[in-house]
């Protein structure tokens, strides 16, 4: 589907990408909407991911105008084929990552100078940071991925878990960041003969 773009929640909840729309989530989505009325892109977003995003952000502000220019649609699930070897890549890394917790957690097992507040908070960032940063943690990441592939969209994501394994599938990306420079350039290219 051409000028397809897949929208993340990231989009408007990661503090690195949704000042490109406003000071905050809700002002991010309210003026990403008026310059999406504007652009020929068609947006989508799994209903997963719409939900989520109703968690975080106030939707009274913008309830009805972003089903307007924001299509909200789930992949389809059972009607999909992805490569078996993208299965087995998740479940190596899974099982690296697993064993980096346990490591993790026998290091911490043997730590003693610091008090046990100290040491529980080191070890749950750490443990953290080795299960879930750069990996698909959720089933709206997976939804974001799955619809981009179905509709070979370009994804707009600021989760590094999400934007990796899209690109294992060969999903076409583009950096959160650059959401609004490429919605700004659509509006300019669409006025100009």
């Amino acid at each position: 589907m051409q000028d397809a773009i897949v929208l993340d929640t990231s989009v408007f909840t990661n503090p690195d990408t949704f000042p490109q729309f406003g000071e905050n989530p809700e002002q991010a989505v309210e003026n990403f909407i008026q310059l999406a009325s504007r652009s020929p892109l068609q947006f989508f977003m799994p209903l997963s991911v719409y939900q989520e995003l109703q968690k975080v952000v106030d939707f009274e502000l913008v309830s009805g105008k972003l089903e307007l220019v924001v299509k909200i649609r789930s992949p389809r699930r059972f009607m999909l084929m992805i490569p078996a070897e993208i299965l087995y890549q998740f479940i190596e890394e899974l099982r690296e990552r697993i064993n980096k917790g346990l490591r993790i957690a026998e290091q911490a097992l043997t730590t003693r100078d610091i008090s046990e507040e100290e040491l529980i908070r080191r070890l749950r960032a750490r443990y953290r940071e080795a299960l879930r940063q750069g990996i698909i943690d959720s089933k709206e990441d997976m939804d974001v991925i799955l619809l981009a592939f179905e509709l070979d969209a370009v994804l707009v994501s600021a989760d590094q878990g999400i934007s990796t394994w899209a690109d294992k599938l060969g999903i076409k990306l583009l950096e959160a960041g650059s959401l609004r420079s490429l919605m700004e350039s659509s509006i300019e290219h669409r006025l100009t003969p």
